[in-house]
């Protein structure tokens, strides 16, 4: 292994199950988070548990006792030239928040490579793919400036497969997996970029996890796709289960989602692969809907967006209003989203009234 690359990850909830992979692979990681958060973090690490095949329960990854150096911080206090790699890890609408945005835009100038892991793709992302007026989707943002600053070149997206959640009465540096899928990012537009990610890939699909009684493989590796439609494949996924968490009068669990009427759940979810595929991704770019479906029986709750929602939030990524909208750039259009689209702004706009 050469020298260990520095990355700083803004988003500690999520962004701690990435964290614990590059950590486990050796590397320096610098979580950006709220002060409360950076203090814990900095004293008492994170914890990830993730359930392991062939094992009961989950296996609990302790980053005080792995390689790799970890650290947390306020936003103010990062300069990001100092970064091999930066990944975000944020839910979109944090990033127009006061400090958060400051950073963002210090991270695009800096012109260090920046992965994105969220669902909704930043905005300059939509402009490697071909076939997508990305400005025509500003709307569809919390606040579309923040990405003004952004190089697409320097930008990718990585598909947040793995469903995680911080347990409830658990302290705020504990993660659960539970469902321990693969990242999938796409190249970077620059070789030597791309390069990063490829020995990240191959140092975390060599790790062995030392469990007292031998060494093991450990699930939720990163997969580097040369194709920029890969990430998208995530869109079935959320606009089929997701954002169908959302219900009139409350929300469902994803699995009910997609299980309570799978006819209607597999016809919205392919009608998006179609999309992708007018896009110009290739079939194998997507995930059949049999292995969706399947993957979902274990998605016991509601989704983070559809949980935020029934808490109140004003804002929540609209990955629904951005696939309505590619859409329609297409002359595309589907009753079944143009409903959970509507559900949705509904729902914001009570909690708005009520914020």
């Amino acid at each position: 292994m050469g020298t260990t690359y520095k990355i700083m990850i803004m988003g500690a909830s999520y962004g701690s199950l990435l964290a614990s992979k590059l950590l486990l692979a050796g590397n320096e990681v610098k979580l950006v988070c709220l002060p409360a958060e950076a203090e814990l973090i900095n004293k008492e690490g994170i914890r990830v548990r993730l359930p392991v095949k062939g094992k009961a329960g989950f296996l609990e990854i302790d980053s005080l006792t792995i390689p790799g150096r970890l650290s947390a911080d306020g936003p103010a206090a990062i300069a990001p030239a100092d970064y091999d790699l930066v990944a975000l890890a944020m839910q979109e609408p944090q990033y127009r928040l006061s400090g958060v945005r400051e950073l963002l835009d210090a991270v695009a100038r800096s012109r260090v490579p920046c992965m994105s892991i969220m669902n909704m793709p930043p905005l300059p992302y939509l402009k490697r793919i071909p076939g997508i007026s990305a400005d025509a989707c500003r709307a569809c943002y919390a606040d579309a400036t923040v990405w003004d600053s952004f190089d697409p070149k320097l930008l990718t997206l990585c598909s947040p497969d793995p469903q995680a959640v911080r347990p409830p009465g658990d302290k705020v540096n504990v993660l659960q997996v539970n469902l321990p899928t693969n990242f999938k990012a796409a190249r970077f537009d620059s070789d030597a970029h791309t390069a990063i990610l490829r020995r990240l890939e191959s140092e975390i699909e060599a790790v062995r996890f030392d469990t007292g009684d031998g060494r093991i493989e450990l699930p939720v590796k990163l997969k580097v796709h040369d194709s920029v439609f890969v990430p998208l494949a995530k869109w079935s996924m959320l606009v089929a289960g997701n954002y169908r968490c959302v219900q009139k009068d409350g929300m469902r669990p994803i699995k009910e989602a997609v299980h309570g009427d799978i006819e209607a759940s597999r016809a919205v979810y392919e009608w998006v692969a179609k999309l992708c595929i007018s896009l110009g991704a290739a079939e194998k770019d997507l995930v059949p809907f049999e292995k969706y479906a399947n993957a979902a029986l274990s998605l016991a709750s509601p989704s983070s967006a559809a949980r935020a929602l029934a808490a109140g939030s004003p804002a929540i990524e609209r990955v629904d209003l951005l696939v309505k909208t590619i859409a329609a750039q297409k002359g595309m259009q589907n009753d079944e989203v143009d409903r959970t689209v509507a559900l949705v702004d509904s729902w914001l706009e009570a909690n708005r009234r009520k914020a």
